[in-house]
């Protein structure tokens, strides 16, 4: 049995490092004239679906319970709201991702044998996407050797998160310079900006800001770096200006561009409830969002508090409406008003001064109710807890900046995760009945198939990084 579950992982590790698809995009954008090979503008499309699709689920699945969106109530084991993360939570994320940078580093060979920069670029910033997602939920994964089974390199070495961001970054600073001389490519090939080369250069600038400042608090060069895109090379690095400019899948629900939660069952989608913190929150802002986002109970939006212990279960009180099964905004890769918290955040530390920090926090509380298509309410930025005050400590404007970021990235994969382990914000109530010490795990375990499928790599990685554990902090995040 032992040797037949290594056969098995060693293969299914194989398929994910070599595998392309196409699947439901068959007779999109392909020139059967002119190649017997997929064209970058039939791999793009189906790539970004499937990831945008996977992020979706464990956004519902993961995120949400750890950071107090949802409460999938119960006293079973392996509860995430209670910190309960089983190994087996592990592999889809993994799978997902891997099996599409072989399609995304296609596009970029693809790029070069038909002459263009923009799909190229593209593919670099596609690829700096899914990596930067893959080492900010596992810690070191496979990078320089990884998604090569085609070369003969069936067995790829974990590289440093270290190393891994700053080839990201090399890979960005790239993508923004063949942009510089890039054309817009098939429209209908692209689902995100309807090939518009322009706007892949400033969501590929905005994905580098974010990026930037996550590995802030370990990289003074990181700092230089949005200094130099915001203060003195701003028009050599352009960056999202409006919501139109979102990077956002909108789900059409015409085929090939269905939400996957749209095939879920009601009574599925709604057995989470939704956390006390998330609804309070709005209801105390009088944010118009919350008639998107909650159903009403007992004729008023309520939730119910996270982390509760074994054997006190609360009141079901609102879900998340069944509405947002088929709604074109959960498809959110990274938006205006992210951007706009970013560099609040870096202004508020002193490190741009382009703009006064409070006017970057309020065009991003704007953009993010603006976006989901609600009017600002009157007066709404002089309301007590949402208001900005320059004589407020750091540590209070960051939890004004992050409680705000924390709406604008709902269902965005795993970044509000990310966001509250490198910042500490917003702050959440812990419940008495939460496991790992009452502590937010800090990063994913590696899946339980690739320990015995690359055992030898797997070794060198746990010993360099720490523990296969929740517990275990990545480079960005230790002290």
């Amino acid at each position: 049995m032992k040797k037949k579950y290594i056969i098995w992982g060693v293969a299914l590790s194989l398929s994910l490092f070599s595998a392309s698809c196409t699947r439901n995009f068959q007779e999109i954008n392909t020139d059967p004239n002119s190649s017997s090979f997929a064209l970058p503008q039939s791999l793009l499309a189906p790539a970004i679906n499937d990831v945008v699709s996977a992020n979706m689920s464990r956004s519902q699945r993961i995120t949400n319970e750890l950071m107090q969106i949802t409460v999938n109530m119960g006293d079973t084991d392996g509860k995430i709201f209670r910190y309960e993360v089983r190994a087996a939570e592990a592999d889809y994320l993994w799978n997902a991702w891997y099996l599409q940078l072989t399609n995304f580093k296609d596009i970029y060979t693809g790029g070069q044998d038909n002459l263009s920069n923009t799909y190229m670029a593209i593919s670099l910033i596609c690829q700096s996407w899914v990596y930067s997602m893959l080492t900010d939920t596992y810690g070191d994964v496979p990078y320089f050797e990884s998604n090569r089974a085609k070369e003969g390199l069936f067995l790829p070495k974990f590289d440093t998160q270290q190393e891994i961001y700053a080839d990201i970054f090399a890979r960005l600073e790239q993508a923004n310079e063949l942009l510089k001389t890039g054309t817009n490519v098939v429209n209908t090939s692209d689902p995100i900006f309807g090939g518009v080369a322009a706007n892949w250069r400033k969501f590929g600038n905005s994905l580098y800001l974010r990026l930037l400042m996550r590995v802030s608090a370990k990289d003074q060069a990181a700092i230089d770096k949005i200094k130099d895109m915001v203060d003195v090379s701003a028009t050599n690095y352009p960056i999202m200006t409006s919501n139109a400019e979102s990077a956002i899948l909108k789900w059409t629900g015409t085929a090939p561009y269905v939400s996957p939660f749209s095939t879920w069952r009601p009574a599925d989608w709604y057995t989470p409830k939704l956390a006390s913190f998330f609804v309070d929150n709005l209801n105390e802002w009088s944010d118009p969002r919350v008639g998107k986002w909650a159903t009403v109970f007992d004729g008023e939006y309520a939730g119910i508090p996270s982390g509760y212990p074994v054997g006190q279960v609360p009141v079901a009180k609102s879900t998340l409406p069944t509405t947002l099964q088929k709604e074109p905004l959960l498809g959110n890769m990274l938006n205006y008003a992210e951007v706009q918290f970013t560099l609040a955040e870096a202004a508020a530390k002193g490190w741009i001064t382009s703009k006064p920090a409070q006017q970057y926090y309020q065009d991003g509380i704007t953009a993010a109710i603006t976006m989901w298509g609600y009017t600002v309410p009157s007066n709404y930025m002089n309301y007590t807890l949402i208001k900005w005050d320059d004589s407020y400590t750091l540590d209070q404007k960051m939890e004004l900046i992050h409680k705000q970021k924390y709406y604008s990235l709902f269902f965005t994969d795993m970044q509000s995760w990310f966001e509250y382990r490198r910042t500490g914000h917003p702050v959440l109530p812990k419940g008495s009945g939460l496991d790992n010490g009452g502590v937010m795990p800090a990063r994913l375990n590696y899946p339980v198939y690739v320990q015995a499928a690359n055992s030898e790599n797997y070794r060198a990685a746990v010993a360099a990084q720490g523990a296969d554990v929740i517990s275990t902090q990545v480079w960005w995040q230790k002290p």
